[in-house]
């Protein structure tokens, strides 16, 4: 892990955003010298890198436990105070995903357990046009249409800012969030922040399928970092905005009450997937290619037309890359249980995921069972070098 001590130098990163940011990096500045050396040293194998041409936390493996917080602009914030204030953000993530305390951090001793932290920002649309940075705004990214199935609540909508925390261990995912959220505070409030947890490694084993909330492997079709085209789903290639991506994230609440009544066989029937085994209706295996076309004896599909692994497919073939978490929050008001999917989604292009939710939003079967809630789009920058900062290219 690098020393603390030969780190100080970077504080001339900060310098020239001190009078933009107020009290909160003087502060830090202030404190920087009072930071105790960080015990026990952080293990290699819990490091996840923060610098590179992608931001880490898309292709990454998934990590137990995530936190998306949504930031909104306050009233008459500039473009150099906003920037003044991602830099700080940003070497907030590298210093933590590292091991090291962030300037300013109340609770140095926290930052050692990395629990392969990371930390990954994404642009609202409308930050763009209140910064007065349209021209900088990525090819083809726009706001999502309304869809007849939305029942979405303003406290889990929209924002101008996203960071999206991920670690294997809870305290470590709540500790970087307070770090940011403080250094965020003297130019943005808080719009929403959404807690999940899904299954990992140690607990499925390599490379296996988690399951949600309602039981359902989820992501069987998923791309993978590193095979063929998965660069292409993820990430744009050409155009204007090289190395962009963009992510919805959509809270979709389960209701789990009425779900639960509903018998095995008519829950294979709606996703079109045995739930054992993940296999499509038409297979044995998990791995198994859909047969679409297969029917039975009387001649009806095998698949029905409006089960969800039919109608969350494109005939071009395009595909999106989920990054899904599950949460689970106290009860409603009415009694019930309030949980369901965080459901993050990864693609090049925004088209692909709004064609493929109007497809679900048209004719899914599982519509019955799960409401959109909330929902919001970002733009993701690409990442940055040692020495540069995330969202350079928007601001410089």
């Amino acid at each position: 892990m690098t020393d603390r001590r030969t780190r100080v130098p970077r504080r001339t990163l900060l310098t020239g955003g001190l009078a933009a940011v107020g009290g909160a990096a003087a502060t830090a500045a202030a404190l920087w010298d009072r930071n105790p050396e960080p015990t026990p040293p952080t293990a290699p194998d819990t490091v996840e890198p923060f610098h590179g041409a992608r931001q880490a936390g898309i292709a990454t493996r998934p990590q137990g436990h995530a936190v998306f917080v949504a930031f909104r602009l306050r009233d008459g914030v500039t473009a150099d105070r906003f920037a003044a204030v991602l830099r700080l953000l940003g070497d907030d993530a590298e210093r933590l995903t590292g091991g090291v305390a962030a300037l300013g951090d109340t609770e140095p001793e926290l930052a050692p357990y990395t629990a392969r932290l990371t930390v990954t920002f994404g642009f609202g649309y409308g930050m763009f046009d209140a910064l007065g940075v349209a021209d900088r705004r990525p090819e083809g990214f726009r706001p999502l249409p309304a869809f007849e199935t939305d029942r979405l609540d303003p406290a889990f909508s929209g924002g101008d800012l996203l960071i999206q925390v991920c670690a294997d261990d809870p305290t470590t995912v709540a500790h970087t969030v307070r770090m940011l959220t403080k250094d965020a505070r003297s130019v943005m409030t808080v719009a929403w922040a959404q807690r999940g947890f899904r299954q990992t490694t140690p607990v499925i084993g390599e490379d296996a399928t988690p399951r949600n909330v309602m039981g359902q492997l989820d992501g069987t079709t998923n791309p993978h970092p590193g095979e063929p085209g998965f660069e292409d789903v993820v990430w744009r290639r050409d155009g204007s905005s090289p190395g962009w991506s963009t992510l919805v994230v959509r809270r979709i609440r389960a209701e789990m009450e009425t779900w639960d009544a509903v018998d095995p066989l008519s829950k294979e029937m709606v996703i079109g997937r045995r739930l054992d085994t993940g296999a499509p209706l038409t297979g044995e295996k998990e791995s198994d290619e859909p047969d679409f076309d297969d029917v039975d004896g009387l001649g009806l599909s095998v698949i029905a037309p409006n089960a969800h692994i039919r109608r969350s497919r494109l005939d071009d073939g395009r595909r999106i890359f989920r990054r899904v978490y599950n949460y689970d929050d106290t009860r409603a008001a009415d009694g019930t249980a309030d949980m369901g999917l965080i459901f993050a989604s990864y693609q090049a292009d925004i088209s692909t995921f709004v064609d493929i939710q109007r497809r679900l939003d048209e004719a899914d079967m599982l519509n019955r069972w799960v409401t959109p809630v909330g929902s919001a789009e970002f733009a993701i920058p690409p990442g940055c070098e040692a020495g540069g900062w995330i969202g350079e290219t928007v601001f410089t």
